[in-house]
């Protein structure tokens, strides 16, 4: 009767893990669906702060993995303000000082523009199958949307985030939520996605 139990239940956890497909298979479907060799676009920050609520929007050129350029249109404080990264380098250029500096080594991590993105987070573009391993490790519903849930462990020195826990779209296979955890394990960031659209063929 053991025999045939231990048996059903080594053939039930085959079934189980045998359903969850492979999570590197799953991040170049990511890379694929999230990434352009060559893209143009304007977006919208909405930053939320004690004293009140401030919107920038910015227009971005980005060509492949390691370059970029982008200029801040509003408000009209920042407008001006451009950003350009070059591989591993970043330069901001402000032009009520008329002055261009690097950001490099630990003013990476600090804020952008006030906001929780740091500089280190703008810069992470790279592909996901570059920089990180993936394990499946279950299924969970977000946001009433079926997902994989994803283990991601970094593969590089230079990853900002050592962990993340991802929730992919079954249907779409995009990123819709991720927790970004530090070298300790800490929990740093989440970021959500709570709408998706198609514009064009992507």
């Amino acid at each position: 009767m053991k025999k045939i139990l231990i048996f059903t239940l080594i053939l039930f956890c085959t079934f189980v893990f045998a359903e969850l497909p492979d999570g590197n298979e799953i991040l170049k479907q990511i890379d694929d669906n999230m990434y352009a060799k060559n893209m143009i676009s304007t977006s919208q920050m909405i930053v939320h702060g004690r004293r009140g609520s401030r919107t920038m929007k910015l227009k971005s050129w980005t060509e492949g993995d390691d370059r970029s350029f982008s200029e801040y249109l509003a408000p009209p404080k920042d407008a001006g303000t451009k950003m350009l990264k070059l591989d591993d380098k970043l330069w901001i250029y402000n032009p009520s000082a008329d002055r261009t500096i690097q950001i490099s080594g630990h003013m990476l991590r600090q804020s952008m523009m006030g906001s929780d993105i740091s500089y280190e987070d703008m810069m992470e573009e790279n592909e996901l199958t570059e920089t990180y391993f993936a394990e499946t490790v279950g299924e969970e519903i977000f946001n009433d949307v079926s997902c994989w849930k994803l283990e991601l462990t970094a593969i590089t020195d230079d990853a900002p985030y050592k962990t993340k826990k991802v929730w992919i779209d079954k249907e779409k296979l995009i990123p819709i939520k991720e927790e970004r955890y530090g070298k300790s394990g800490k929990l740093l960031k989440t970021t959500e996605i709570l709408e998706v659209m198609q514009i064009d063929e992507r």
